[in-house]
């Protein structure tokens, strides 16, 4: 029996993790973290705590939904106290990034963007097209929730590395996330991220091909948030059995 520890138990995805494993086979909800107390009720016999040490202590495999400064704390005190962790935050600063790779060396950890197996293929899908459509120009379009607070979405721009991947190109000199006022005619290898926010959108993600006389566009939609729960506890069962390292979900996914 895998004991799971879910730190962010609080959000839109915590909650249903909480529910998604008192259904889940090998695995049990051993403990949650909690920067204060909890507002819902919960089974006696989870650990419900403050104390980091204890909430690491009393798990073999971390989840975490969390905000990008909770996920830092995590970081730090894991690697302290290493144990593989399952991480779905997303708006990760570069320090971020770079403490949750440091801590990757001394655990496994599975870092996603989004946990859903139609995203980790479009991933692969668009690095293919990318490659293939040589000379399209390339548009990314999310869609999400009026409440989601980073933009672009975490999703968008692993699909613009996806993209830019796809033709050997440098991320951050080609990538735009708005256009205002008389800026001139499209670049050539210029790779669009446009963010839209908007009543309970849970999640669209759009990414486009276009060319003169044509274009190709693949579309990702995510009509229930337990796709990243269920995504999530895959994960966890996959990651328990590794080494120390960092893997994405396309790994677990074997894609």
């Amino acid at each position: 029996m895998i004991k799971i520890g879910v730190f962010g138990a609080s959000g839109r995805v915590g909650k249903l993790l909480l529910e998604d494993l008192k259904l889940t086979e090998n695995m049990s909800l051993s403990c949650v973290f909690v920067r204060s107390s909890l507002d819902f009720s919960i089974d006696p016999s989870v650990l419900v705590t403050s104390d980091m040490k204890a909430f690491l202590s009393a798990s073999d495999v971390i989840i975490d939904f969390s905000l990008p400064e909770a996920c830092e704390s995590l970081l730090e005190q894991a690697i302290q106290t290493p144990k593989p962790l399952v991480i779905g935050t997303t708006g990760l600063s570069q320090h971020q990034l770079n403490l949750l790779k440091n801590a990757s060396e001394v655990m496994p950890i599975l870092y996603a963007t989004n946990m859903s197996l139609g995203i980790a293929l479009l991933n692969k899908l668009v690095y293919q097209a990318s490659s293939a459509l040589e000379g399209f120009d390339i548009e990314i379009v999310e869609m999400h929730h009026k409440h989601k607070k980073d933009a672009p979405s975490g999703t968008a721009l692993t699909l613009s590395e996806s993209a830019a991947k796809g033709r050997s190109l440098d991320l951050d000199k080609v990538r735009i996330s708005g256009r205002d006022g008389n800026i001139g005619a499209r670049s050539k290898d210029e790779i669009a991220v446009m963010a839209l926010r908007g009543g309970d959108i849970i999640g669209r993600h759009t990414v486009g091909f276009y060319n003169d006389g044509e274009f190709l566009e693949l579309n990702h939609t995510a009509t229930s948030r337990n796709t990243f729960s269920k995504g999530a506890i895959r994960a966890a069962t996959w990651l328990s059995q590794k080494p120390k390292g960092l893997y994405s979900i396309s790994d677990c996914l074997d894609l």
